[in-house]
């Protein structure tokens, strides 16, 4: 019996997965894919508990952002393995203009009062990392958001439809090509200010599948991570089978920024820049507060 798992077409993601996809991780359980937008996901995570009638789609594993976990906690346990932390790798703001500062912690904050955002997503990490920094730097309060999906912000920024935009993914590598600058990067102002990773996407399973399976997808996701990194080319048709006519430079690129030592296992640095990420916007009234053992590791 597969298990059903839903996972985004990002290069990181299939990176990641392809050995254990395509049936080559040893004693691993056979996945049943669906390829689908974090935000998609976010919100298939957070209907697992609704009624039947309400639930669109009810998955075994899926990919999503750490942002999303207060909500989905007690039906799936956070996997230490397979997910984006890292280093240098956080959301950045743009606008057609080119700000005062363009770091985390420009005065060009200031530049987004009374402004319109465009967010890939309002449970999404990033929009937690912009208004963690926002509270920061911007007490003033920034304007109007809207949400769009990731690949339509940055011509909506260019074509000004919207007066900044908050983005994630390879546009890191692209934005310059639509003549965007960058107003301030959340990752510097995260890691200025915690000395920790960035939490970005997280590997959830059910948790009904009990300890014994939880444990085993966790080492299969790790190994799947591993046979990746012995042999990348054995995953490269995947991979640009699924990236959306990206470059294959750029695929690359995003690979080696978003899958790192903290994909194969959080260890104590990832897992205590998950627990801040939650705790500070706990804080700030972003998330629901945790409960202690709220955030369990397999």
């Amino acid at each position: 019996m597969s298990l059903k798992i839903a996972y985004s077409p990002c290069p990181n993601d299939t990176f990641v997965f392809d050995a254990w996809a395509h049936g080559r991780v040893p004693g691993a359980p056979a996945l049943d894919v669906t390829f689908a937008d974090i935000d998609i996901t976010n919100g298939w995570a957070e209907r697992s508990g609704a009624s039947p009638a309400k639930r669109a789609e009810e998955y075994d594993v899926l990919k999503v952002s750490y942002a999303v976990l207060p909500w989905v906690l007690d039906e799936y346990a956070l996997l230490p393995c397979g997910g984006a932390l890292g280093r240098g790798c956080g959301p950045l703001v743009l606008t057609r203009a080119a700000g005062r500062g363009g770091t985390s912690r420009a005065e060009g904050s200031g530049d987004l009062t009374g402004k319109t955002i465009a967010v890939p997503s309002e449970r999404s990490t990033a929009y937690l990392l912009f208004r963690l920094w926002a509270a920061d730097v911007a007490p003033e309060g920034v304007g109007e958001v809207v949400v769009l999906p990731f690949h339509e912000i940055m011509p909506a920024v260019r074509d000004g439809k919207v007066d900044a935009g908050l983005v994630i993914h390879e546009a890191r590598f692209t934005y310059q090509d639509y003549g965007l600058h960058c107003l301030a990067d959340m990752g510097e102002h995260w890691e200025s200010t915690t000395g920790l990773p960035i939490p970005l996407g997280a590997i959830i399973a059910k948790r009904s599948l009990g300890e014994e399976t939880l444990r085993l997808l966790a080492e299969s996701a790790r190994t799947s991570v591993r046979m990746a990194w012995d042999d990348p080319e054995a995953s490269r048709p995947y991979v640009l089978e699924h990236a959306q006519e990206m470059d294959p430079a750029v695929a690359d690129q995003h690979i080696g920024l978003y899958v790192n030592e903290f994909t194969a296992d959080l260890g104590d640095e990832g897992r205590a820049a998950v627990r801040a990420l939650l705790t500070r916007a706990a804080a700030e009234g972003l998330v629901p507060p945790l409960g202690r053992d709220a955030l369990s590791f397999v």
